[in-house]
């Protein structure tokens, strides 16, 4: 079907606004990854495998001939496009250009969709959310599988069966321990006694048998045997009696260490008698030296209060002497008031006299003048009236003298005024100036003095609570000294009564493993065949007490 204009027209239109969005790329994300076989990447898949998803299209004439041979080889299809000039024929096409086309099974295209799906933010910290928990689950799961074995090791090292090298070396070892603690104990004084005894009683036995023997055989050896007989009896005897002294010895040293025992602790009775009058007299001595510290304290109180008295006095005396200035500075004052006053009254007088003096000159000038008139009046015309123009003139100059000379004073006179009126306004503003100066200053050293006092006594208040609480400070110090050293007595006594108990079961505990020792020998003594009386004699040499119990 032909198109129309408009068509044509919206076609190429929308053909021109395809091509130009076509230029324009727009990214969809930094960091997708796009599968290759959208490209035709990927090879061909081989002809045996049918069932592959991905079918590339790449011979033209294959193709061709495929769709003729089904019959689907017919007319391209045709689209009529008319311009303003011309009209024209477009032909669809059927083929691709390129020869790149694919044909994507929907299983391989949704795989594609899925791959370039964009990650938001949480869906990738849920990600490594997850697969953080697995991997602690991993490494907890390896965790206890390791303890499990390593239990299961130590068990079996410990249910192991030793080998017959290691069962020898077992018994050798416990055999050398057993051989050093009898060696150890062997030791022992006591011990050694006793191996003396068994050795003496079996020296005896053997010298009964030698006898005995001796006597069946050679009675001419009696004499000789009696002989060694009583030689035996007495180096036995010897031996008591050495034994004897010996135990006699260990008494007399058991007493001798008693007794230092008992003298020692009357000489710690005697020290801490001592220390304890010690601390009595040092107390008195505290309290002693705490009064004379007080005493000090209270005569350092009295002489600041007799400094604060003599501060106020001298403050009283500085008040009186201001007083005293002022009262001299304001009469020193009025007594120049009253100078000037009369150095005014006097220079007036002076003026009023210079005047009259002034006045009564010119008057008598006057006279003279007119006299002189008179007199030239009587001479001749032409010099009398020479005379009279000379004298004219003389007096028109000594006018304009005096007329100066009167200005002059004038002046003089308004200018002296004008300088004693500043003069005077001068002094009432000094003397205004010099009150108030006075003033500030006897106000500044009146707060001054009383800052003083005031710092004085708040300097005082803070010794004297600095004493009280050096006072209560070494008081506190001294009631904890005596508490650490009773408790110290306390923890000695403790000390020394546990360390008493424990020496004590010791060797309890001592005797105890000798006298084990010793039945245990007097046992082997008896079954090496002994006669009974010299088992009897060793054991009554021995002196094996029964077990005690300690307390």
């Amino acid at each position: 079907m032909p198109l129309s204009t408009g068509d044509a027209s919206s076609s190429i239109s929308t053909a021109s606004n395809r091509s130009r969005n076509r230029t324009r790329y727009r990214t969809k994300a930094m960091n997708s990854e796009v599968d290759e076989s959208l490209f035709g990447g990927v090879k061909p898949p081989p002809q045996d495998k049918c069932d592959s998803p991905i079918v590339v299209i790449r011979d033209k004439h294959a193709i061709r001939k495929t769709l003729s041979a089904l019959g689907l080889d017919h007319k391209p299809e045709t689209i009529q496009l008319i311009t303003r000039d011309m009209v024209r024929e477009l032909i669809v096409p059927t083929e691709d250009p390129s020869g790149e086309s694919l044909i994507i099974s929907p299983e391989e295209f949704e795989r594609i969709k899925w791959a370039s799906h964009v990650l938001t933010k949480e869906e990738l910290n849920a990600r490594e959310q997850a697969f953080k928990k697995e991997k602690e689950a991993i490494l907890d799961a390896v965790t206890v599988r390791k303890k499990i074995m390593k239990q299961k090791e130590m068990a079996w090292n410990n249910n192991k069966k030793l080998s017959d090298l290691e069962e020898v070396a077992r018994a050798r070892a416990q055999n050398l321990l057993q051989r050093a603690n009898n060696l150890r104990m062997e030791q022992e004084e006591e011990l050694k006694d006793m191996s003396k005894i068994i050795l003496n009683a079996k020296c005896h036995a053997i010298r009964d048998a030698q006898i005995l023997e001796k006597q069946q055989i050679k009675k001419e050896l009696d004499e000789e045997e009696r002989r060694l007989d009583h030689m035996m009896e007495i180096d036995r005897q010897q031996s008591l009696q050495r034994q004897e002294d010996r135990e006699r010895r260990r008494r007399e040293e058991r007493i001798r260490g008693k007794r230092h025992i008992v003298e020692q602790m009357k000489k710690n009775e005697e020290e801490r008698s001592l220390q304890a009058e010690h601390r009595e007299q040092e107390k008195e001595q505290m309290l002693a030296y705490l009064e004379r510290l007080q005493e000090e304290d209270l005569q350092d109180l009295e002489r600041r209060h007799q400094e604060k008295l003599k501060m106020q006095a001298e403050i009283k005396r500085i008040n009186d002497e201001n007083q005293r200035q002022k009262a001299e500075m304001l009469a020193q004052e009025k007594l120049a008031d009253q100078m000037v006053m009369e150095f005014t009254k006097k220079k007036m007088a002076r003026e009023a006299e210079f005047e009259a003096e002034q006045e009564k000159i010119r008057k008598e000038k006057e006279k003279e003048i007119a006299r002189l008139r008179a007199l030239q009046e009587k001479a001749q015309d032409y010099r009398a009236e020479q005379d009279a123009l000379r004298a004219k003139r003389n007096q028109e100059v000594a006018d304009r003298e005096w007329r100066l000379k009167e200005k002059e004073n004038a002046q003089k006179k308004i200018e002296t005024e004008e300088k004693l009126r500043k003069s005077r306004l001068d002094q009432v503003a000094f003397k205004e100036h010099t009150l108030a100066v006075q003033v500030q200053r006897d106000r500044d050293e009146f707060e001054r003095i009383l800052r003083a006092q005031r710092e004085q006594i708040e300097k005082e208040k803070r010794e004297q609570e600095k004493k009280a609480a050096g006072c209560l400070q070494h008081a506190n110090e001294l009631r904890r000294q005596v508490r650490e050293n009773q408790q110290k007595q306390v923890q000695n006594r403790l000390a020394t009564f546990e360390e008493g108990r424990r020496l004590k079961e010791e060797a309890q505990k001592r005797r105890e493993r000798i006298e084990d020792i010793k039945k245990q020998k007097l046992e082997e003594l008896r079954a090496t065949g002994l006669p009974e009386k010299y088992c009897i004699e060793a054991e009554r040499k021995a002196n094996i007490l029964p077990p005690t119990s300690v307390n």
